[in-house]
């Protein structure tokens, strides 16, 4: 299915989309695109769908070819005193506040938002599947964080973060048993599985 290139024929928008909510450990990051009016790629999509190779290979092509975008992470101890649903809402608006343009719509994946700067906003179930300047967001952001883990991986190898990525795979829950949380992990998580 052909992602929506617009959600309005109308508005400047920008599309919002977060990941690493479900991470054991490592930050969630959130990433704001406002695309251009000529910005065609048709293998962007949701960035789970995607290889890691072809996501990273639109990367430089989506930076280059957008209006604006913006990248931003909130860490573990922020994930912890907030939650990791305001953590992910917070994150997207400190991408939002570093676009260089102002958007006039919001579209963010998913179901929960708080208002940003009285600036209206459409939440939209499987949105990274659905419109192009959020499945656009999702591809930085995921590749944003990915790096991010493999770099957190030469720190502590024994947790497979080069592959799991902070998740709870079995590798990295027996890594829990046998070594304990790092200073990466989010202490309001379930890190016990002994």
């Amino acid at each position: 299915m052909e992602l929506l290139q617009k959600w309005t024929d109308t508005y400047i928008e920008a599309g919002c989309d977060e990941v690493g909510r479900g991470c054991l450990s490592g930050p969630v990051v959130a990433a704001a695109v406002i695309l251009d009016d000529n910005f065609k790629q048709s293998l962007v999509n949701d960035s789970k769908k995607l290889t890691f190779k072809t996501r990273m290979d639109l990367d430089s092509y989506i930076k280059d070819n957008v209006k604006t975008y913006a990248i931003a992470e909130l860490p573990p101890s922020f994930i912890d005193e907030h939650n990791i649903l305001n953590a992910s809402i917070h994150a997207m608006h400190r991408a939002l506040d570093q676009l260089t343009i102002t958007p006039e719509l919001i579209l963010v994946d998913g179901n929960k938002f708080h208002p940003y700067n009285y600036i209206p906003h459409q939440c939209i179930i499987k949105g990274d599947s659905k419109v192009l300047s959020i499945a656009a967001a999702s591809i930085l952001a995921k590749n944003y964080r990915d790096k991010l883990m493999i770099e957190l991986h030469e720190e502590h190898p024994e947790y497979g973060w080069n592959t799991n990525f902070g998740y709870a795979t079995k590798k990295h829950q027996e890594a829990l048993i046998k070594f304990g949380p790092t200073k990466h992990h989010r202490q309001s998580f379930r890190l016990k599985y002994d």
